[in-house]
């Protein structure tokens, strides 16, 4: 395998970092990753869409199970695409015990989006999930493996058990990781499986494994993995607070500063010199987007950076392009804002959430959306008294949330990031009442400086200007042997 990458692209979810920023960062020669998060619905969506390109099917056409593809298709396929005031077909939420169709479509999804970001090329492609969301985390993952992915990257808690499941499913063997259930007592244990045969049978390629890198924001964890993780930790990326999307909780007592937003401190740095101590290669993230950056990561002794903002924004990532113009005019006018939002998220940590035009402001926006969890991806999975699951997010009718164990007080300005975050590349569902579904943008707080990367009379800019930027000169026939095979 290659040499570590100097850039490893962020992994956006949902559906920001698609499959087409990927492929370019990977034809330059960088580490281009997709996001795993909700793919099944994604996927199911784009089908619903018509997949205008063909490009949905072109993949689905290489899946080992051509029966399995057939079913998805069958399924969510409309030629020409849906009517535009149609609401999409719901996709079942997951559950700890997902039905065959539910894994099928998880495992496809995973598999059709690695497949096309590796299209064309050599280079390397990656994909991302948060650990916080385990239901569908499995298959996804399978599907990723099956399209030859060569990373695996990891965050939003502690994936202890994700480098061991990689070793298994590379060898087409069933896993299974423990799954977080709230009102457990120490003698509970819960556990998420999958079985790859019930997607393939007997047809199974061969397979690599993947390198696994865990996104953490503390030393501590880093020592932790190393030592007890269930299977090799190859590298971390090393995030921190000002990184865009989730970001790890402050450490120490809780405080807010005068806009809301968490406060970070001395304690919440991590230490570089324990990290190089593991003697792994290590990326750092979270405002990192300069080449000044990049120099100061690799003087510390990083393998490189994780740059997310500066590619969330460029003509090939997955945000709807009238959001992109959107944020990018506020740029030039010196307007754009993030704020780092405690309660937006049902999954607990802080989430950053940009600032977009209004005349109202963005509760006084999300006040307007009826109340309801229909995704589920940041459900939160309970035990009931008579030991079997339920599922609650602080982000349904509070009466419902309530009535399931949950604390009223708990669902006080969270929002559906899964449907907003939907809606933010342009697969906005249409509730049965009528209301479309508002984008959710995040960014990390350099947000404010992409205007470097527009040249006079441009208003866009592609993922292959953010890499000049940030390595400075390079050669060009560098950039032309990196995307070989195009």
């Amino acid at each position: 395998m290659p040499p570590p990458p100097v850039i490893i692209q962020g992994g956006m979810g949902v559906g920001v970092s698609g499959w087409p920023l990927a492929r370019a960062v990977s034809r330059l020669g960088q580490l281009g990753v997709v996001s795993g998060t909700a793919l099944d619905v994604v996927l199911a969506r784009r089908l619903q869409g018509g997949d205008p390109e063909g490009s949905l099917r072109r993949a689905l056409a290489q899946f080992p199970s051509s029966a399995a593809a057939s079913r998805v298709l069958a399924q969510y396929f409309l030629p020409g695409g849906k009517p535009r005031e149609q609401p999409f077909r719901g996709v079942p939420m997951f559950t700890a015990s997902p039905t065959t169709a539910q894994q099928e479509l998880a495992v496809i999804a995973g598999f059709v989006e690695v497949w096309l970001a590796k299209e064309g090329h050599a280079g390397l492609v990656g994909i991302n999930f948060l650990e916080k969301i385990q239901l569908p985390l499995l298959p996804i993952l399978y599907g990723a493996l099956l399209a030859g992915v060569d990373y695996v990257l990891v965050g939003a808690g502690i994936p202890r058990e994700i480098p061991g499941v990689l070793d298994q499913l590379a060898r087409h063997e069933p896993v299974s990781i423990r799954l977080h259930v709230e009102g457990t007592s120490t003698e509970d244990e819960y556990r998420l499986h999958f079985d790859p045969r019930l997607v393939l049978g007997a047809e199974r390629p061969a397979l690599q494994r993947p390198k696994f890198l865990a996104i953490i924001a503390s030393s501590t964890l880093a020592l932790a993995l190393a030592k007890k993780a269930t299977g090799r930790v190859d590298g971390f990326v090393i995030e921190g607070p000002t990184a865009g999307g989730h970001n790890a909780p402050p450490r120490g007592d809780p405080q807010l500063n005068e806009r809301g937003e968490p406060v970070y401190g001395e304690k919440d740095v991590v230490d570089l010199e324990k990290i190089r101590m593991l003697g792994l290669p290590f990326w750092l993230a979270g405002s990192y987007g300069h080449s000044q950056r990049l120099r100061a990561a690799r003087s510390a002794g990083a393998a490189g950076v994780q740059v997310g903002t500066a590619f969330a924004f460029c003509e090939e990532s997955g945000l709807a392009p009238e959001l992109k113009a959107a944020v990018l005019e506020r740029v030039q006018r010196g307007r754009a804002d993030v704020f780092t939002d405690p309660l937006a998220s049902a999954s607990g940590f802080p989430f950053k959430v940009v600032t977009l035009e209004s005349t109202l402001s963005e509760a006084e926006v999300y006040a307007h959306r009826p109340r309801l969890c229909d995704l589920g991806y940041l459900r939160h999975v309970y035990k009931r008294p008579d030991g079997s699951l339920g599922y609650r997010c602080p982000g349904e009718p509070v009466e419902f949330y309530v009535k399931k164990g949950g604390v009223a007080e708990e669902t006080i300005g969270c929002k559906c990031l899964c449907n907003g975050l939907m809606a933010t590349i342009g697969l906005a569902q249409r509730q049965r009442n009528g209301y479309l579904e508002r984008p959710l943008v995040t960014a990390g707080d350099d947000v404010c400086t992409l205007g470097r990367f527009l040249k006079p009379g441009r208003s866009s800019y592609t993922a292959r200007e953010v890499i000049q930027d940030l390595l400075g000169e390079v050669e060009e026939s560098v950039m032309q042997t990196a995307g070989a095979g195009r």
